[in-house]
């Protein structure tokens, strides 16, 4: 067993991981390269693929302080969404946009639940190796300058070009209270497929919805099947160095989402499997061996949690009029530049 966590490494670790598991650029892939490219004290204690490496057990808790985030920064949807489940379950129907949301996030969650059982600590201890997190970070910025360059160089313009108008129109849009009886079935607003904007959403009575309730009336109109395809996109974040965020992103662009849509999507799907997943193994923080990163993994999630919930909040407002396309670049430089390092 390798050296005991410092505080100094569990924080930076913490900022780490609170910003590179929303991003679409892969916190697992930076948690190996950080402390190879570092070396020293910190590349053999903070190797996740050492015989029961502490660190293993301060990685649980900071992607729980992560899901921690983001139940706080999306907690009304969540109630909406948790109400829509239980009155399916009682009505026996799914009919309201949250209704079909809540069984939307289940089936889309249950590929990754499965495969992470069953592959998760086998890629950690055979892939989990700075050439290799190189190797896969520089297939991640492929794949996003793919899905940019796929759905065609018009998005941007396009977005810019709307941008200002939408986020002028967010401070007229003052009668929340109305919009939420809208829950019971919005109405889509004609508009030209030429543009890539969002659909805009009304409620019964002619009034636009909010953008985030707009968002997700949107994404309840997906199928139950491309649910699935997007939240089984997220095994590939199982691999160090490809991004749970940037596959499922990607995923909905594919299948029609807006970037802003398919990131908010992204953001809900991952929410109970980070949380999950972390709740499952944090036992192993509680076995004697680790009794000495209590301390450390606590410092480590409050920066966590601080560092993801900013991060979540920054992204929902830059995908309205952005793209993935500095991430890409960020993600082949630095996986190239660590595949010619490691190798």
């Amino acid at each position: 067993m390798s050296g005991t966590v410092t505080y100094l490494e569990a924080i930076v670790i913490g900022l780490v991981q609170g910003v590179a598991e929303l991003f679409p650029v892969s916190s697992l892939g930076h948690a190996v390269l950080i402390p190879a490219f570092l070396g020293g004290s910190w590349a053999s204690t903070l190797d996740m693929t050492a015989d029961k490496s502490p660190y293993l057990a301060l990685v649980v808790a900071l992607h729980v302080a992560t899901a921690c985030a983001l139940l706080l920064f999306f907690w009304r949807d969540w109630v909406r969404v948790i109400k829509g489940l239980v009155s399916s379950i009682r009505n026996r129907q799914i009919q309201t946009p949250y209704e079909k949301l809540a069984w939307l996030l289940i089936v889309g969650t249950i590929p990754v639940g499965l495969a992470g059982l069953v592959l998760d600590k086998l890629l950690r201890q055979h892939l989990g190796k700075p050439v290799w997190a190189g190797v896969f970070l520089a297939i991640n910025g492929l794949i996003l300058i793919g899905a940019e360059r796929l759905r065609g160089g018009s998005a941007a313009a396009t977005e810019d070009a709307g941008g200002s108008g939408r986020r002028a129109d967010r401070g007229r849009r003052g009668d929340r209270a109305a919009a939420a009886a809208m829950v019971n079935g919005g109405t889509r607003r004609k508009q030209s497929t030429a543009t890539l904007e969002p659909q805009r959403e009304l409620d019964r009575h002619g009034r636009e919805l909010p953008p985030e309730i707009a968002s997700d009336v949107r994404l309840a109109r997906l199928s139950r099947g491309t649910a699935v395809q997007i939240g089984a996109a997220q095994i590939l974040g199982l691999f160090p160095g490809l991004s749970r965020s940037g596959a499922t992103i990607v995923t909905g662009l594919f299948k029609g989402l807006h970037h802003e849509d398919a990131a908010r999507f992204a953001f809900l799907l991952a929410t109970p499997v980070i949380l999950l997943a972390g709740l499952y193994k944090l036992p192993e923080l509680a076995k004697p061996e680790n009794s000495a990163v209590i301390g450390p993994a606590i410092a480590g999630s409050l920066i966590a949690f601080v560092a993801s919930y900013i991060s979540v909040r920054f992204l929902v407002r830059y995908f309205e009029t952005r793209t993935l396309t500095p991430f890409a670049i960020y993600c082949l430089v630095v996986g190239v530049i660590s595949v010619a390092r490691f190798a």
